[in-house]
């Protein structure tokens, strides 16, 4: 939906596995996936085990993508969505989550004001295999905020309960099985004060699991509970309900932070030494919030580094607004990158700022001039032929540039920009990423002249194997974006045109790609 209109308002591999990816970009084929190479899609393949896939949020696909030649099942993800009265759909749908068994994880919207439960799929074909019915209740938000789910590589689900608990399910291929749950502070506790508990203390970021199936969220404590709770980081070791957790106070050195930034999914580091999140003042929803980005000990969670978002015009604290689903994505070189609005809007359009640090927050290197509700996805550098550049990576971002917003002219673009090398920035004259490539949105927008129809994702799935990013638009139609050519090669009709809030797309593990538009969810293959 378009932040200039609403029509109103603002809406909104692990490190060693990368040189094969690349390498797989390059050679024709390297066994298995979808398009290009004729071969069956296979019944064992990679997972996308959560939001950005990966616990760096890569969005990198694992095997090659079908074509889009048909729809070949749909499913609600909200059976009563709630449209604002311009017609817009202010909510964030949680990622689909897909096992190696190709079973397809939903989280499903039940009723007008938040009620959930998490889906079961068969990949092929969209039969049902389970459902598991969650207590969850929704922080107070603007914006609906994301449910998102989780899947650890020994097919364990996770998923949001009421009062900070998490409830997994194993075996979830298997329409026979055992919901439970796990409370970081302990289940006792829990059991002793539910209803204190569910009053207070709400999950409010998406789920992370790493490697080793260790899992963090973070969530938000609005009431006095009986441990004396405060909002912070939540840690679930792999393989026992030992939990541990740091406020967000103590995550950032400054008893000024009192929440965990809205929709923001930590990130776990390739080595999985170093966990990072996003922390913020304790503000209203009608203010704008601000804050860090921590680094912590992603085994003890004690603080290891902070670094304060900023305009990197006016020097000023970054906007880190709760409708955004702006998460931090980890590079193969660890670096780090988070997405803010500016501190003064609409000075930059209100397309905020793609922010970059070192591994250690110790560095602020060059922003991108996008970072508003946009969670970037690692590109190899042989994805982009044309690229000469010195980085064996690159990013790609939605580049929105909407109409009424400041000098916003409503041509709304995709993006791969590099992150070593830099440009002069055409609004504020910022040293920024430098554009590798950039495609305008093919539809133009009725109520804009000369405008088009914006990019409706919050992370692409990017498809090595085909040099490809699948990329969703408000004109109810998924792109198949070659970076080869840097044309739309592919396109297939979801729905009509909607605006609504941003979106993720997926890909499962027989290359089919999943994407949401107007409140379903659509597996798209040949």
């Amino acid at each position: 939906m378009s932040i200039a209109h609403d029509r109103g308002r603002p809406r909104s591999f692990h490190v060693a596995s990368i040189a094969t990816v690349a390498l797989c970009a390059t050679l024709a084929g390297c066994g298995g996936g979808g398009g290009d190479n004729g071969s069956p899609p296979p019944v064992n393949g990679p997972a996308w085990s959560g939001y950005g896939r990966d616990a760096q949020h890569s969005a990198l696909s694992g095997i090659g993508t079908q074509t889009l030649a048909r729809l070949r099942w749909n499913t609600q993800v909200d059976l009563m969505p709630q449209y604002s009265p311009g017609g817009a759909l202010l909510i964030h749908y949680g990622s689909p989550v897909l096992s190696t068994r190709n079973t397809v994880l939903v989280p499903v919207k039940t009723a007008a004001m938040g009620a959930f439960r998490v889906e079961a799929h068969a990949g092929a074909s969209g039969a049902l295999l389970w459902s598991a019915d969650s207590d969850y209740i929704l922080p107070p938000h603007n914006w609906t905020p994301s449910y998102n789910t989780a899947l650890d590589a020994g097919g364990r689900i996770y998923f949001p309960g009421a009062g900070g608990k998490l409830f997994f399910r194993d075996g979830v291929d298997s329409a026979a099985g055992t919901v439970q749950m796990q409370v970081f502070y302990g289940t006792t506790q829990y059991l002793l004060h539910k209803d204190a508990f569910d009053a207070a203390v709400y999950v409010n970021t998406p789920i992370t699991v790493d490697a080793q199936g260790n899992v963090y969220f973070g969530y938000t404590v609005l009431a006095s509970t009986p441990l004396g709770l405060a909002s912070g980081i939540a840690r679930l070791a792999a393989n026992d309900l030992q939990g541990s957790s740091v406020t967000a106070a103590n995550a950032a050195s400054d008893p000024g932070i009192g929440q965990v930034a809205m929709n923001a999914a930590p990130a776990v580091s390739p080595d999985g030494r170093t966990l990072y999140a996003v922390v913020t003042t304790s503000v209203a929803l009608s203010a704008h919030p601000t804050g860090y980005l921590v680094a912590l000990d992603a085994a003890t969670l004690a603080p290891k580094a902070r670094v304060a978002l900023r305009d990197p015009v006016t020097g000023a604290s970054a906007w880190i607004s709760t409708d955004s689903t702006a998460s931090p994505t980890v590079g193969p070189d660890g670096d780090v990158y988070f997405g803010v609005l500016e501190s003064n809007p609409p000075a930059h359009n209100l397309r905020g700022w793609l922010l970059h640090f070192d591994a250690a927050l110790a560095t602020s290197k060059a922003p991108a001039a996008f970072g508003w509700d946009d969670t970037a996805s690692v590109v190899p550098a042989t994805m982009v032929p044309s690229y000469t550049g010195p980085s064996s990576y690159l990013l790609a971002i939605k580049y929105n540039n909407y109409r009424g917003a400041g000098t916003g002219d409503g041509k709304n673009r995709m993006a791969i920009v590099d992150p070593t090398t830099v440009q002069t920035d055409t609004i504020s004259g910022q040293p920024v990423m430098k554009e590798v490539l950039t495609i305008l949105g093919p539809t133009p927008d009725p109520g804009f002249s000369g405008g088009v129809r914006e990019w409706c994702i919050n992370t692409a799935a990017v498809d090595p194997f085909t040099r490809s990013v699948l990329v969703n638009s408000e004109d109810g139609m998924l792109y198949r974006w070659s970076l080869v050519t840097n044309t739309f090669t592919e396109k297939i009709r979801l729905g009509n045109e909607i605006g609504e809030a941003y979106t993720p797309t997926a890909v499962g593990p027989d290359g089919a790609v999943y994407a949401i538009n107007n409140a379903v969810l659509f597996a798209i293959g040949q």
